[in-house]
């Protein structure tokens, strides 16, 4: 989850989704936003209070999670930049075959279930087509987006990375991790913990009271993100970042065929394509895992 939150166009939510561990995540979050769980708390009952919160799986996800980030912040960055068809192809493919996992979930394929999967489809794809704006990067806007983009995070289909990109301030927290500066990531870190906590039990909601057409939806928006990740783009303009450097600005897809004439770059069909393929592979392991889990782990 926290490799595929780092990248612009894939959803933590995603990969929550296909090792079935989505519902106990959003039941964990829930249960912090609960009167009840606060009253084993102040009488004591710790033992009680950690049950409730479901404290052990919060704890080892969230390590997780960091590590993760941690880790991958500064091999994506150089993946993005040096090799942009080459993760691109990868993440494309997981995100394709994910679309089949989310859809599988939904119950019952009536007319309810498609429109809300086109709607969600719509949705995605103009959200991936938003021009990214230039906010400045102070510590209010730093919290407000930490809230809006963790919203995104556990939405399969829609990246918060991405939602921090359209907001001008993806490379701004990027540069905080891979530069270990504390007070950003915790101001970060704080909007992304009031944003969980209030998101999480609305969607919580969505999923216990309609299931068929929210699970239609989300799979309508990972159709839609496959918008955002499509390997071969044609850089339209450049920005400056916060370092100084030449960073696409638009882009806009285009065919392998034409991709070379256009960018000036090769496209490595064959190579892309390999990569597509891996990461439906890695889908299917991962779904295989998650099934083992559900089995030793039912809800």
């Amino acid at each position: 989850m926290g490799a595929a939150d780092v990248v612009p166009g894939v959803s933590g939510g995603t990969i929550a989704f296909i090792t079935g561990i989505y519902g106990q995540l959003l039941e964990s979050i829930s249960a912090f936003t609960s009167k009840d769980t606060y009253k084993h708390l102040f009488t004591g009952e710790f033992v009680a209070f950690w049950q409730r919160v479901n404290g052990s799986f919060v704890v080892v996800l969230m390590a997780g999670i960091a590590t993760s980030i941690v880790s991958f912040a500064r091999i994506i960055s150089y993946l993005l930049e040096e090799h942009p068809e080459m993760i691109w192809s990868f993440f494309f493919g997981l995100v394709l075959v994910s679309c089949f996992f989310v859809g599988r979930e939904v119950s019952r394929w009536d007319w309810q279930a498609i429109v809300s999967l086109i709607v969600g489809a719509i949705a995605a794809y103009f959200v991936t087509e938003m021009a990214p704006t230039l906010l400045e990067p102070t510590h209010a806007m730093v919290f407000f987006s930490g809230a809006i983009a963790i919203c995104a995070m556990i939405l399969p289909g829609i990246s918060g990375s991405f939602i921090l990109l359209t907001m001008g301030m993806y490379s701004h927290i990027i540069g905080a991790i891979k530069d270990f500066d504390l007070l950003v990531i915790a101001i970060f870190s704080a909007g992304n913990g009031l944003g969980i906590l209030v998101f999480s039990r609305f969607l919580n909601w969505l999923l216990h009271s309609h299931g068929k057409i929210t699970l239609a939806f989300l799979t309508g928006l990972l159709v839609g993100s496959l918008n955002k990740v499509w390997p071969w783009k044609q850089t339209l303009s450049y920005r400056t970042n916060s370092h100084g450097q030449e960073v696409p600005f638009l882009q806009d897809n285009v065919w392998p065929g034409s991709y070379q004439a256009l960018s000036g770059s090769e496209a490595h069909l064959g190579a892309g394509l390999g990569l597509m393929a891996l990461g439906v592979l890695m889908v299917l392991l991962l779904s295989m895992l998650g099934s083992r889990y559900r089995s030793t782990h039912p809800e």
